[in-house]
């Protein structure tokens, strides 16, 4: 099993390798049995398959010599996030400003709106309620710590 001090090691050698690359950002590792280290990343205008393999390649390499797992007996994944997940860090927020999102808060209840603003403590979206002559735009305001989920609303 997994513990804190190897993800903490983890988390801190794919930040030095985005430390070289400001606009990519790590969203969650994920350390699965057996030693299946699962890393999503992002980045401020998305993230390329390339970009993924040429950071798996750095960070296994990394890994690799740590002897952080015995006989380096892990597998990595890099990826990122997809838009089925929820959002995580409040650089996903700013980069999704303009989007339809669905949030769930803590007590249940679901909104959906466009993702208006962002700030340090929480979020402001735009709903739009009724159709035609009776639409109202109203414009609601959330603290992070009274929301339970973000997702993007695919929108066709």
């Amino acid at each position: 099993m997994v513990n804190e001090t190897q993800t903490r090691a983890i988390e801190a050698m794919i930040n030095s390798v985005l430390a070289a690359e400001p606009d990519y950002f790590l969203v969650e590792i994920k350390v699965k049995p057996l030693n299946n280290i699962k890393l999503f990343l992002d980045g401020d205008k998305g993230i390329s398959i390339e970009k993924c393999v040429q950071f798996n390649r750095a960070l296994y390499k990394k890994i690799e010599g740590s002897g952080l797992f015995p006989s380096d007996d892990f597998s990595l994944e890099v990826s990122s996030p997809g838009l089925d997940e929820p959002l995580k860090s409040f650089r996903q927020y700013q980069k999704n400003i303009g989007r339809q999102v669905e949030l769930i808060l803590n007590d249940g209840i679901k909104k959906e709106g466009k993702l208006l603003s962002v700030t340090e403590d929480g979020i402001i979206i735009e709903e739009i309620k009724g159709k035609n002559k009776h639409k109202e735009i109203v414009n609601h305001s959330f603290l992070f710590n009274d929301i339970k989920t973000t997702k993007i609303q695919i929108v066709f």
